[in-house]
């Protein structure tokens, strides 16, 4: 299988009243992740309408550097920091196509 790149798109529903925790620990993210090996861009959102829900659209150069990003040492730390404030999450792997 040829090394194609993958889109990432994840989003996060945080409980209301930890709102504010999930957004500061989703911000520790963006700035190592870009420097990772195979990261292309990695784009945080907060929605219009719903201030609760977050989501982050990623480009990696590959499946494989991607799967290196989710095991690195940041990610768990923020999975440490948000236990219990995330209602929900949801991550599609997607292939561009146009």
């Amino acid at each position: 299988m040829k090394n194609e790149q993958l889109t990432i798109v994840a989003q996060i529903w945080a409980k209301e009243e930890k709102r504010d925790l999930v957004k500061a620990e989703l911000i520790k993210l963006i700035a190592p992740t870009r420097a990772e090996e195979g990261c292309i861009n990695y784009d945080l959102h907060q929605d219009n309408e719903n201030p609760n829900l977050f989501l982050f659209f990623e480009n990696w150069e590959s499946r494989e550097l991607w799967q290196q990003h989710m095991n690195n040492a940041h990610l768990a730390e923020y999975m440490k920091a948000t236990d219990g404030a995330v209602a929900e999450f949801t991550l599609n792997e997607m292939t561009p196509i146009g």
